[in-house]
């Protein structure tokens, strides 16, 4: 049986001069003769699968970034009114519809992606991966580990594929925003829950994160003249979106700032001194 989306070992059972066909002679598609040199009647090769862009079963020996069943992270070559093209090593460009996207892909970058069969028995990528990502109980809380951001929603956070296979979520209330899907995104493991999802962070311990937030808060004013804005009136999300962390950490920053004599700060304004 010839297997659409997949590498799989077929036989030639047909000559001719612009390729071999194989698979069985109730059963078979070319491989066309620039792939078939060398190929004798007989003889077993491996091929991939599609559709070429009149629609017509076709093989490669090229062996594509993605196969049916299985994730990618593809670059967009192309952004169309129906939807994106992927680079997928193969000559004829992926089709990701925009119903399968979930954001709004840009030419250029690259995004985690499955290889499926669509209605029309035409292979397509979808950018909703979630079901086909597994839970593992090998990691603990601690472990540093890297993934690819693939889909945000407001009320849970930002989901990221960790090792690009299995289920990571950085909860709403960890996310800061400066994560765009498509990301590679370096975390740690806060929690990996009963059912083997992994709870992430990117933030470190309070204690190891009071630094590196006093630089950006002192660097953050320089690059303002001297005054922000911010203090300790301000809304919670205001802080979130405008510094990349949480209000406490933004006060805990600050304290340490004043202690230093770095800078003064009023319910509505921070300022270097």
């Amino acid at each position: 049986m010839i297997e659409l989306g997949k590498m799989q070992p077929l036989m030639v059972v047909k000559k001719t001069d612009f390729g071999v066909y194989l698979g069985t002679k109730d059963e078979n598609v070319l491989l066309p003769s620039k792939y078939a040199e060398d190929l004798e009647i007989g003889d077993s090769v491996e091929v991939f699968v599609y559709k070429d862009s009149k629609d017509r079963l076709i093989a490669t020996t090229k062996r594509p970034f993605i196969e049916l069943g299985k994730l990618a992270r593809l670059g967009v070559k192309d952004v169309t009114d129906i939807g994106a093209f992927l680079d997928w090593g193969l000559e004829k460009d992926l089709f990701l519809p925009f119903k399968e996207q979930t954001c709004k892909v840009k030419k250029g970058r690259s995004y985690l992606v499955r290889l499926y069969i669509d209605k029309s028995s035409r292979l397509s990528a979808s950018m909703k991966v979630y079901h086909e990502l597994e839970t593992s109980a090998d990691y603990k809380a601690g472990d540093e580990v890297t993934g690819f951001a693939y889909e945000h929603i407001d009320k849970f956070g930002m989901f990221i594929a960790v090792d690009g296979r299995y289920q990571g979520l950085i909860p709403a209330r960890e996310y800061y925003g400066n994560i765009e899907i498509g990301d590679e995104v370096s975390a740690t493991v806060a929690e990996v829950t009963p059912d083997g999802k992994l709870r992430l962070r990117t933030r470190k311990d309070a204690y190891m994160q009071l630094d590196e937030d006093g630089e950006n808060i002192l660097r953050m004013l320089s690059e303002s003249g001297g005054k922000l804005p911010y203090g300790d009136a301000s809304a919670p999300d205001e802080i979130r979106n405008c510094f990349e962390m949480s209000k406490s950490a933004f006060k805990r920053a600050c304290g340490r700032l004043m202690k230093q004599g770095k800078i003064t700060i009023t319910p509505d304004e921070i300022s270097l001194k």
